[in-house]
């Protein structure tokens, strides 16, 4: 019997395993989306500056790039390669889709990093050494730069929502993945969040001028207030335009999701738009303590839960709508060769067609009977729940009767086996794989 291309289970206790990616990645988006933002608003400094001959301007240019070196390229540069660890563990298959559609235009991003990195050096190292339109014109150069390696990351982050074209699945075409309704939506939403970001750091960097120039540091409050503003209405702007271009799948998540949606977006727009009027109005109320904790609320109120629900929204797939969060390829895709597996394992079994599993457990007897339920449930379940009786993130335990192993076995039949829920993998099983995962659930749950 032909194997399928099945990895290891990598599996994290309580969270599960996509969200460890999840924490991962948002705290990196920190990061490189302040550095984005910074390049942009860099730029705007720089030629309002060599416009106004503002010499005063390039102090604060120079404050602000020494703490982006710390806190987005070297802090950045380590939760990086942190995303490529927990994905690849996560979810292998969906890495590999990636590169297989997007490696040239990888390359290209990683040429547009490499001028990033320099130019955030250069850029603060010649402040006051290079005469200051050949400064400008670097500052220019290095936000371009920026903007190419979002415009590119972009393509291949909406791929994983959604490929851009439905011709993609006929030519397997590196364009036809990248270019689509979603990917400039949520390229303009992304951009406007990142300018609110780096007006927020901003804020920070301008608090800890008080002493120092206290009419520079009530005038940049102001403006990075301004700023901020404006990068906030312009994320809200595209949200609503990136929400319009999802998926049906996720058209069907989202509207259990709404409300609860709205009512947390128009809090944290409430609070935002507070501190934004307070910076332009009350510029000498912002201290740095007041100004670092809003930094920590864009992170926990704003940042984690956008991730999360993108996260959520793209489900039952992880990579163009075709390989499945749990890493079965769920549909045909003609233009790569790519046939679908879930007859395969619907005939055969999970267990029979993963070759990491164990040869003991490819047969389910009374004595293995839970031990393959487990592996089972960590096979088809994990990447998206937590399997613990008290995890964190969408465990099954507050999901379905646990106590109810009849009702576990009809539920994967009728809605699983089926696909009638949208947001849900497809997934047939042969009968004693069905009961092992209940048993091993009820067991897990009492």
């Amino acid at each position: 019997m032909d194997m399928l291309g099945l990895f290891p289970v990598f599996y994290f206790p309580e969270f599960g395993t996509a969200w460890l990616m999840g924490i991962t990645g948002t705290i990196h988006v920190l990061f490189s989306h302040t550095s984005v933002g910074a390049a942009i608003l860099f730029a705007f400094l720089a030629h309002k500056a060599y416009k106004e001959d503002r010499a005063d301007l390039y102090v604060y240019m120079k404050k602000y790039g020494m703490f982006l070196l710390i806190f987005s390229y070297v802090l950045g540069s380590i939760t990086g390669p942190g995303i490529w660890y927990t994905a690849t563990a996560a979810s292998p298959r969906g890495i590999s889709a990636l590169i297989h559609n997007f490696v040239w235009v990888w390359a290209t991003e990683w040429v547009f990093f490499v001028y990033e990195v320099i130019g955030v050096f250069a850029l603060v190292y010649f402040i006051g050494k290079i005469d200051r339109k050949t400064h400008l014109k670097l500052t220019y150069t290095f936000a371009l730069a920026s903007v190419g390696t979002l415009a590119l990351i972009i393509g291949i982050i909406s791929f994983m929502m959604w490929p851009g074209a439905d011709a993609y699945f006929t030519t397997g075409s590196a364009s036809d993945a990248f270019f689509g309704v979603n990917t400039f939506p949520h390229m303009f939403l992304r951009i406007g969040f990142m300018i609110m970001m780096s007006a927020v750091i901003g804020i920070f960097i301008a608090s800890a001028m008080k002493k120092e120039n206290p009419p520079l540091a009530q005038e940049l409050t102001k403006k990075m207030g301004v700023v901020a503003i404006f990068g906030g209405f312009m994320t809200l702007f595209f949200f609503m335009w990136y929400i319009n271009t999802l998926p049906e799948s996720s058209h069907v998540l989202l509207s259990r999701l709404l409300p609860g949606i709205i009512m947390s977006r128009l809090i944290l727009t409430g609070v935002f738009t507070a501190y934004f009027a307070l910076a332009i109005f009350k510029p000498t109320w912002i201290h740095k303590s007041l100004a670092a904790s809003m930094i920590v609320v864009i992170l926990v109120a704003g940042l984690w839960p956008g991730e999360k629900l993108r996260e959520s929204l793209r489900k039952p797939f992880v990579a163009g709508q075709y390989i499945y969060s749990n890493q079965i390829i769920g549909r045909d895709v003609p233009g790569k060769g790519i046939k679908s597996e879930v007859e395969v394992v619907a005939k055969n079994g999970l267990l029979k067609v993963s070759p990491f599993v164990p040869e003991s457990l490819r047969v389910i007897t009374p004595e293995n009977k839970l031990q393959a339920g487990e592996l089972l449930a960590k096979m088809a379940c994990s990447n998206c729940h937590s399997l613990d009786k008290n995890g964190k993130y969408r465990p099954l335990s507050k999901l379905f009767p646990m106590n109810d192993k009849g009702a576990l076995v009809s539920y994967m039949k009728d809605v699983i086996g089926t696909g009638s829920v949208p947001y849900m993998p497809k997934i047939v099983l042969p009968d004693d794989e069905y009961d092992a995962i209940a048993t091993w659930l009820v067991e897990k749950n009492k």
